[in-house]
């Protein structure tokens, strides 16, 4: 990846990630991107910088427009590792001394990634810093998605950089969302459904706190995926609609089976929820990775999960995707179980129980079906997708 330059003066300098497949168990089969800002004023700031991995690549890309050394400050708006893992190699190249601004939180999870004692310059929520022609202003946005995190705005071009906030895995050649057009919206939602979810509401809070300063948006300048410069509004309207989390008549049946009949019936409870036209998503979870289900979980109005009977518990799979799920605090969705079982049936009240945790909505104990299913078992799954529609179509 070479440098970009987004607005006059202005670079992106981060570095393309073609060959990562695993983000913390997300799984990013497009790759992604750590995007780190160069601004040229009469003081030079780079904002964030890289993983440690490609702290070189960082460099030569900074090379290509100045010398480093030229860079009078640095910005950390997010501590995580793939932004500031090249903070140790950046500050040896331009001179440890030099300020590192950051949020009081990064201050102390920055002193813990690095023992060095770098010159912290820790901000206050608004506080502004001149370059010169230029202003900047930092905006506090905890939890969205670390307790560090913040903004950089600057005002003289109306572009936020935006940290890990209305970002994506996505690796490409494109760097704007222009280039790429609504291809880039399931990369952003699946981003929003996997690492930003379980704070919705500091989502909404921290949109609303930008609405009320009238802070112009010309640029969204996230730290991974594309930069939104034509209709930064659609990603600000998705994230408004994703964080309220309406469900929709949709129905996930999240499953897996050992001899197919809980597959059999996963089936025909997607042909009663059918009946009752309601969008279904089937997805077994040995075809479908974690990351992927909970894109469709989001806006999802329902949420069935199916598991055998496996040593007196769940299959294992369904474990991992609850303890994922359960994670992510999904919120405002009905929640159903069923399964098969052998001699003993302890999947189907394992789940349910798990799902009150989650405060989804119950309907029953759930389906238990002995065995394989015959011709009464699958008229019972039939008409428990059909309840289950019902009660959808009512909320």
């Amino acid at each position: 990846m070479k440098p970009v330059q987004i607005a006059k003066d202005i670079y992106d300098v981060g570095v393309t990630d073609w060959n990562i497949r695993d983000f913390h168990g997300y799984s990013t089969y497009m790759g992604t991107s750590y995007n780190a800002y160069l601004i040229l004023d009469e003081k030079k700031v780079l904002i964030d910088t890289v993983k440690k991995e490609f702290s070189d690549q960082l460099i030569h890309n900074i090379t290509r427009i100045i010398d480093p050394r030229q860079i009078d400050c640095v910005i950390s708006n997010h501590t995580e590792l793939d932004h500031s893992g090249g903070i140790a190699r950046i500050m040896h190249e331009i001179g440890e001394n030099k300020p590192l601004y950051c949020s009081k939180m990064g201050k102390k999870n920055l002193s813990l990634h690095w023992p060095h004692k770098y010159n912290y310059q820790p901000v206050e929520n608004g506080q502004e810093l001149s370059l010169g022609r230029r202003t900047l202003s930092f905006l506090e946005a905890r939890m969205l998605h670390w307790p560090d995190s913040m903004f950089t705005y600057v005002k003289e071009d109306k572009i936020l950089f935006s940290s890990d906030a209305f970002g994506q895995h996505y690796a490409g050649q494109e760097n704007f969302d222009d280039q790429v057009g609504d291809a880039i919206m399931p990369h952003a939602q699946k981003y929003f459904a996997n690492i930003l979810l379980p704070y919705s509401s500091h989502v909404l809070k921290l949109l609303e706190t930008v609405s009320n300063l009238k802070l112009e948006l010309d640029m969204i300048c996230p730290d991974h995926g594309i930069i939104w410069r034509r209709h930064p509004e659609k990603i600000l309207d998705a994230y408004v609609r994703w964080s309220r989390q309406i469900p929709q008549k949709k129905a996930v049946i999240i499953y897996d089976s050992m001899w197919e009949s809980t597959g059999k019936m996963a089936e025909m409870i997607g042909a009663g929820l059918d009946s009752e036209d309601i969008e279904i998503k089937p997805m077994r979870l040995r075809k479908w990775h974690r990351s992927d289900i909970m894109t469709e979980v989001l806006d999802a109005g329902a949420i069935l999960v199916g598991s055998p009977t496996l040593n007196n518990g769940f299959f294992p799979t369904i474990g991992d995707f609850l303890t994922y799920l359960k994670g992510l605090k999904p919120k405002n969705k009905i929640g159903a179980a069923f399964g098969s079982y052998g001699w003993s049936g302890e999947a189907v009240p394992l789940i349910q129980a798990m799902m009150e945790t989650m405060k989804f909505k119950p309907l029953s104990a759930g389906l238990k079906i002995q065995y394989v299913p015959d011709n009464e078992g699958m008229k019972a799954c039939f008409e428990f997708g059909q309840k289950i529609g019902r009660a959808m179509k009512e909320k």
